[in-house]
């Protein structure tokens, strides 16, 4: 494994891989390292292509040991082209990359696989979360195949379609009244308090590699090319960091040509801490989230710095979307390309719309629009849309109401 210890983001000090949430010097964020001879060695094209149908695949560029039987593995998700997206937005070619397709329908299974991968190395029992739903779905999934315990804390109020879900994997589900902010300050309490993988507090610097396995997929599946943009919702501003890191490690590997792509991200307006600091070249401030994107709701995002120095370092921008446009987004996506993504991929829509208006993203420029998660889970703001034509069980009736002559 050429992960060979993780560093702090902030004052550059070592720890061990081990369970360590946050540099025990400065708080600062942790970060695995790698062995660059040995990535080199190791993560070959050759070799990524030989491997498993899964996010597996790119083991050489991860800081855990692979199981040794994966199950219900992540990743590989299909890309797929948009044409009659592309051409109603006016780019060259736009492509989906669809983390619908995981087991538990967001790519909250990619982080969820790895973060696990070192909760069964470190010995526990039950893996846990704070979450805004789709997390929550994945850590209940990846516990039930596991054999392990699962509890998620999420607010009170997140849609039901998505805890339903999470019940029925068997996780038990506490329902913490404050908003996702409050739940993660709870988890990271806990964490000092029982003996459980909290994934996204003791487990996060393995947790959030997982996202740049977007990155190595798509690059993957585009022969080994990179696209001019990539455009990804933000939360705590991990995904888009991840990703644009990913895309990073495939060009100074020597495994995709091209540059690295303007990577542009998007946040509901009712929480955009994370694009209001782009748009004042200022560190990120904390909001008290008001925004039907539940799952994009973090007040106080972890990674919202290292996201606005992703996109700014990348030639892209993040931009703050209506929350009147999120359903009518959601409602263009499925109408056009066929993909009924959650409000997340409403708001990822509405960003790359921005980035176009702005000139951003250009006429001839090649994209990818990251659908995090699926519409089934969301569909509140396109409910309006079901207007059935109520009709008699009759040919006739059908075609009169037609207005075709019998």
């Amino acid at each position: 494994m050429p992960a060979t210890h993780l560093t702090c983001r902030r004052c550059g000090a070592d720890q061990p891989l081990e369970g360590i949430g946050t540099c025990p010097r400065c708080f600062g964020p942790l970060d695995p390292v790698y062995d660059a001879d040995e990535l080199r060695r190791t993560a070959t094209r050759d070799r990524i292509e030989a491997g498993p149908p899964s996010l597996w695949r790119y083991a050489p560029l991860l800081p855990v040991a692979p199981p040794d039987e994966p199950r219900l593995a992540p990743g590989l998700t299909p890309l797929v082209a948009a044409p009659r997206l592309a051409a109603e937005l006016g780019v060259a070619e736009l492509f989906l990359k669809l983390d619908t397709a995981n087991p538990t329908h967001s790519f909250k299974d990619r982080v969820v696989a790895v973060a696990c991968a070192k909760a069964r190395e470190l010995g526990y029992e039950t893996i846990a979360c704070s979450s805004t739903g789709n997390l929550a779905n994945a850590v209940a999934a990846r516990a039930a195949v596991e054999g392990l315990e699962a509890a998620v804390f999420c607010p009170f109020d997140l849609e039901r379609e998505k805890l339903v879900a999470t019940a029925a994997h068997g996780a038990t589900i506490y329902a913490v009244r404050g908003s996702y902010d409050d739940c993660s300050r709870l988890t990271v309490e806990l964490s000092f308090e029982l003996p459980w993988g909290f994934v996204n507090v003791g487990l996060r610097s393995y947790y959030a590699e997982g996202s740049k396995t977007v990155a190595y997929e798509i690059a993957e599946q585009l022969g080994w090319e990179l696209p001019d943009v990539v455009v990804s919702p933000v939360a705590s501003g991990s995904l888009l960091s991840k990703v644009g890191r990913g895309f990073r490690d495939v060009r100074e590997l020597g495994l995709a040509s091209g540059e690295p792509p303007r990577v542009i991200g998007a946040q509901a307006v009712g929480c955009s801490p994370v694009a209001t600091a782009f748009a004042d070249a200022a560190p990120v401030k904390p909001v008290r989230p008001s925004t039907i994107v539940h799952s994009l709701a973090i007040g106080s995002p972890a990674d919202g710095d290292a996201a606005v120095a992703t996109a700014r370092d990348s030639g892209g921008a993040i931009y703050a979307v209506p929350e009147e446009q999120v359903g009518q987004e959601m409602a263009t996506l499925a109408s056009t390309a066929g993909v009924f993504g959650e409000t997340a991929a409403g708001v990822t829509l509405g960003g790359l719309r921005e980035a176009i208006r702005r000139g951003v993203v250009r006429p001839d420029d090649r994209v990818v629009l990251l659908v995090t998660g699926d519409g089934l889970k969301t569909p509140g703001p396109v409910s309006d849309r079901f207007e059935p034509v109520a009709i008699a069980p009759d040919a006739d009736a059908v075609l009169e109401q037609l207005g075709v002559a019998v």
